[in-house]
């Protein structure tokens, strides 16, 4: 039985830094202008390069309707953490809230999600 524990707690430690490796965001700012919004992403990521980069987040309603996703089209191993904006995004009426999430090419979509509340 201690054999089987000591893995379990192994596999434990070897798996937490690949959960820190997850695209983080960092900040939001969000703007309505005419008929939609904007929205400035501050994401945090240690890229490597083009094996292990954030590649893009995305904006959703509470229930999970994405709204909007923004590529980002290359790493940024010497630009942390980093904004970029996605503009013209419709947030249908009664929606006062949005989640962010950002997402890597290795681990996919983070398990961070980030809560902005629309005013």
């Amino acid at each position: 039985m201690r054999p089987l524990y000591v893995s379990a707690f192994a596999a434990f430690v070897l798996a937490s830094p690949v959960l820190a490796d997850q695209a983080q965001v960092k900040r939001v700012t969000a703007r309505q202008a005419g008929g939609g919004w904007t929205f400035d992403v501050t994401i945090s990521h240690p890229d490597t390069g083009w094996d292990h980069y954030a590649d893009g987040w995305s904006v959703s309603t509470p229930d999970g309707t994405e709204l909007g996703f923004r590529k980002l089209a290359h790493p940024h191993e010497t630009e942390q953490p980093f904004t970029r904006s996605l503009s013209g995004v419709t947030v249908p009426s009664g929606v006062n809230e949005v989640i962010i999430r950002a997402r890597d090419s290795v681990h996919g979509w983070s398990d961070q999600a980030y809560t902005v509340k629309l005013k």
